[in-house]
């Protein structure tokens, strides 16, 4: 039997497959009565088996009206000039400071080779936004710490939550990149502990139905790393280091 390109997490909503060999992140379509969103993007390679995936729901790209990015690297964004410019694309306000400036260093596109293609980010994105495409709703949840653009989506109805690369199933942290540090992390691990989930939904690897225990193995793993890091600093004499920054910082503050 053939891959039909796309899984049914819930009712309405879908895992839309992409290139197998691409490595980019899992993408997901969310059918409304009103309108019809795509959680990230995945990287260029993905845009015609996506296509094709969507085909296969009866859906044309143009059929896209809202494209929700979970944070800026490239590949959860990649596949965004490949799709028509009918569909507007929200992003957290810090990760569409990134997207804009085409920041390679944070966007992490030399990883995967790719060079990024300027496009717009038509809708900022705060902390609490609810976006209602019609019987779905997602609320915006602000998670920084992988990056400090990252949001997950929760799905309130079936209380998914679509958490892109902040937490993986099985409670693996989506590592700290530029502009991310760990003690955002930690809070962002705490503050999804508040929500109703049922389900996760990931940008990497499989979805899973322990969502609690998972938060709280990635919330150990956070607190371990943060005693890690305070042990190497300890046993670092990092005075030296920032002494001409702070020389530079009073000569600075004793300007005329």
């Amino acid at each position: 039997m053939s891959d039909p390109g796309f899984e049914e997490i819930r009712r309405n909503v879908y895992w839309i497959k992409g290139n197998k060999t691409s490595n980019g992140c899992r993408v997901y379509l969310l059918r409304g009565s009103r309108k019809n969103a795509l959680v990230d993007t995945g990287v260029p390679a993905d845009a015609e088996t996506i296509r094709a995936s969507l085909a296969s729901l009866g859906l044309a790209p143009e059929d896209i009206h809202l494209v929700l990015l979970t944070h800026e690297h490239i590949d959860h964004i990649g596949g965004v000039p490949f799709l028509p410019r009918g569909a507007l694309v929200a992003a957290h306000v810090h990760a569409a400071s990134k997207i804009r400036a085409q920041d390679e260093f944070v966007l992490w596109n030399k990883a995967y080779g790719i060079t990024p293609e300027q496009f717009p980010v038509d809708l900022l994105l705060e902390h609490d936004t609810v976006i209602d495409l019609g019987d779905l709703a997602l609320r915006v949840v602000k998670t920084p710490g992988h990056v400090s653009g990252a949001v997950c989506y929760h799905e309130l109805q079936n209380h998914l939550l679509f958490t892109g690369d902040t937490l993986f199933a099985g409670g693996v942290l989506g590592g700290i990149y530029p502009s991310g540090n760990i003690s955002d992390y930690l809070a962002s691990l705490r503050r999804l502990c508040e929500l109703r989930i049922e389900e996760v939904c990931p940008g990497h690897g499989r979805t899973s139905r322990t969502p609690y225990p998972d938060l709280e193995t990635a919330i150990r793993r956070s607190e371990s790393l943060i005693q890690e890091t305070k042990a190497l600093f300890n046993a670092v004499d990092s005075r030296g280091t920032f002494k001409h920054i702070r020389q530079a910082v009073v000569s600075y503050a004793k300007r005329d």
